[in-house]
């Protein structure tokens, strides 16, 4: 059984979803090892100050790194296996073209808030990386000067992966919508809880 909701099949949407999912999976994996860098830095940093008094230095600044890097690059993925935070209390109880209608007209104004966001954060990164001044008067942190602009890309960039995969959903809902599919491919489709918890266990038992 496998942990993911999205059906597939050999149409031409399964097929740009799956390889979507491959870039996606990439980046989700580059989250987690970014996750792991800063759990081991922290660690590094809490026995570096009790055995030697050495700190890493500018702690803070790297951490303020790395959580922006982890907390976006997740992003896509976690839209297409349906887990960000989500009332289905009503969408829950929809059935067929109604359900399908309601998760696309959903993911039309995810959608827009995704370009807006995609303009703002892309400004937001050319005022941290100013081409034409020199590399040392760039946008950097205050302790020990590390550049910004790195990590303020990753965010537009996650964002445009988002940006796919939300176009891919709409196609897949409307087509569902307007073949009245009971069981479509490319799209989280809603589980009980019991469901879940199972798939979860399984996962975890390998």
């Amino acid at each position: 059984m496998s942990s993911s909701s999205v059906l597939t099949d050999e149409t031409g949407l399964s097929r740009a979803d799956r390889a979507l999912l491959r870039l996606e999976s990439v980046m989700n994996l580059l989250g987690g090892v970014v996750i792991f860098a800063l759990v081991v830095l922290a660690v590094y940093n809490v026995l570096g100050r009790k055995f030697f008094s050495a700190p890493v230095p500018g702690y803070v600044d790297w951490t303020e790194q790395f959580m922006a890097t982890f907390a976006f690059l997740g992003l896509a993925f976690c839209q297409r296996e349906g887990g960000h935070i989500r009332m289905d209390i009503v969408v829950g109880q929809l059935r067929g073209r109604t359900l399908w209608f309601a998760e696309c007209l959903s993911c039309i104004f995810m959608l827009l808030l995704t370009t807006a966001l995609i303009y703002g954060t892309w400004f937001h990164f050319e005022r941290s990386f100013d081409f034409a001044a020199p590399l040392w008067s760039r946008d950097s942190s205050i302790d020990i000067a590390l550049p910004l602009w790195p990590a303020k890309l990753i965010v537009p960039i996650s964002l445009a992966l988002l940006w796919c995969r939300l176009v891919l959903q709409i196609w897949g809902f409307a087509r569902a919508f307007r073949r009245n599919e009971r069981y479509p491919v490319a799209v989280p489709l809603i589980e009980d809880a019991f469901t879940q918890a199972n798939k979860e266990a399984k996962t975890v038992d390998g």
